[in-house]
């Protein structure tokens, strides 16, 4: 149950710049309706003045339209068909005509020039605006584009109505998850700050609820008979029972949200378990919830969700893959070099959906060698999802703010290889083309921290483009050999 992104709305709206026959960009726009299929509203407006402008875009709203394709099917009025983005609640995006209706005398429209005067115009204005990498195109590849568009789109509207709820201080011993909040606001993120108290009471509230065996069969079902411990299900339950009612009951104004924990130390001691399976299942329905009170993990987490609409997760850019395994699995099988390769881990908070079949609810081994008498059955230390995380195509990607207040990001695209871990936790074997020089040269020099976000698919693209339409001025990757870093000795 994947309601917590938006459903995309597109309208489309067409320009037209007076001095050229309003038919010729009315016609474009319904070859690109027709191009696209199903779900793209057509707006009847044809904008050639701001009056129009306005009634084009009060057209869309009435419609439910929550994005927007403004499209220049002639030179279009620069003034008007960027006041739309001013008038319009929502990301809009620009595209133009390309030539090649047959008649190069009253069937030219001049949008490839027009989308240069566009682009000044929003700027001048300090307006948003999606503008593909080129703009200009037939019917054909206009519609996909706009297809294109979608998932950044849906982020862009998530981001404006989330807020991130988190429960405890950041951890001193995790100084790298603690980042200014004031990143969040700049690009409409909204945040409530609890302490772990406030969430011990909720929980406590909680107890014996009636809903609590329904999720205690929903967990069986899910993990599958050998797969949990039974004594620990309604204790689950009753925290996962508690996250909901808390998102549902302090969302406020917004409409979604996600959340950032403190799970450690005194998490397990005083709520009897370990917070990351059910901290797995809700992100297996869209709502992230960031460990070690993560809030740009978390809000990297949710960006991730909104661009795949699939789960995703968070992990440590752990460990280094040993040679052995490196030998024995990879090398000739793979066309990797060892230094492509690292281990993506965490405790238990990836959704089971992405694991191998073996995965199973198991116990923090760190943390019963802390909390719990040596030798003793683990207790309060069980409740994490363990097992290797299965071989997919990955996007490893983070949003930060900096110590200076300045968002930046990075995304790098790469896979988890089908090779077995042996080790504990949840965990996998990445590979990223070239990440032993973007560990250092982005990740180190950069001052990153050791969380990273995890779509499971190659999302760079949309990323990117979510993150510059951010504003994001520092988006990193993976370069490639022949690209060196700025920082990299050329000797």
């Amino acid at each position: 149950m994947f309601n917590n992104i938006p459903d995309v709305k597109l309208g489309i709206i067409a320009v037209s710049r007076d001095c050229f026959p309003i038919a010729l960009s009315e016609q474009r726009r319904k070859n690109i309706v027709k191009a696209f299929g199903k779900g793209l509203y057509e707006c009847p407006v044809t904008v050639e003045n701001e009056k129009d402008a306005q009634a084009a875009v009060e057209n869309v709203k009435k419609k439910g339209c929550n994005a927007l394709v403004v499209f220049l099917g002639n030179f279009g009025p620069e003034t008007p068909e960027t006041l739309i983005a001013k008038f319009f609640d929502g990301p809009c995006m620009f595209v133009a005509a390309a030539e090649g209706d047959g008649d190069m005398i009253n069937g030219r429209g001049d949008a490839y020039c027009g989308m240069l005067n566009c682009s000044y115009n929003l700027g001048m204005r300090h307006l948003k605006g999606y503008i593909p990498e080129y703009p200009v195109g037939t019917a054909k590849e206009c519609a996909q584009m706009i297809k294109e568009f979608i998932p950044i789109a849906r982020a862009i509207i998530g981001i404006k109505s989330l807020k991130i709820i988190t429960f405890g201080a950041r951890p001193q011993d995790f100084f790298a998850c603690n980042a200014p909040i004031k990143g969040l606001y700049e690009i409409g993120v909204e945040i409530e700050e609890n302490s772990e108290l406030d969430l011990l009471v909720a929980y406590k509230a909680h107890a014996n609820d009636p809903r609590i065996p329904d999720i205690c069969k929903e967990m069986a079902a899910e993990m599958g008979e050998g797969k949990y411990y039974e004594d620990l299900n309604a204790r689950m339950a009753q925290f996962e029972l508690t996250l909901l009612d808390w998102a549902e009951q302090h969302k406020g104004s917004r409409q979604y949200v996600a959340f950032a924990d403190k799970c450690w130390p005194a998490f397990p001691s005083q709520f009897g378990f370990e917070p990351c399976y059910v901290n797995s299942r809700l992100a297996a329905r869209g709502i992230p919830v960031a460990c070690e009170v993560d809030i740009y993990g978390a809000l990297s987490e949710y960006i991730g969700a909104c661009v795949s609409a699939d789960a995703v997760t968070l992990l440590d850019i752990n460990n280094s893959v040993p040679a052995y395994i490196y030998d024995k699995d990879i090398k000739g099988t793979y066309n990797y070099d060892i230094t492509d390769t690292f281990m993506g881990f965490h405790c238990g908070n990836t959704p089971q959906c992405k694991m191998c079949a073996d995965r199973a609810v198991k116990y923090q081994l760190i943390q019963h060698r802390v909390l719990e008498p040596a030798g003793s059955e683990p207790d309060i230390s069980r409740g994490t999802l363990e097992g290797d995380i299965a071989a997919s195509p990955i996007t490893f990607y983070r949003l930060q703010c900096d110590s200076e207040g300045e968002l930046r990001s990075y995304i790098a695209q790469g896979e988890v290889l089908d090779v077995r871990t042996q080790s504990f936790g949840g965990i996998g074997v990445f590979a990223i083309p070239e990440m032993g020089r973007f560990y250092r040269h982005v990740l180190v020099q950069k001052r990153y921290p050791h969380h990273g976000a995890v779509a499971f698919g190659h999302y760079g693209k949309a990323l990117f483009e979510v993150f510059k339409y951010l504003g994001v001025k520092d988006i990193a990757y993976n370069q490639p050999k022949s690209l060196p870093y700025a920082t990299e000795n050329p000797f």
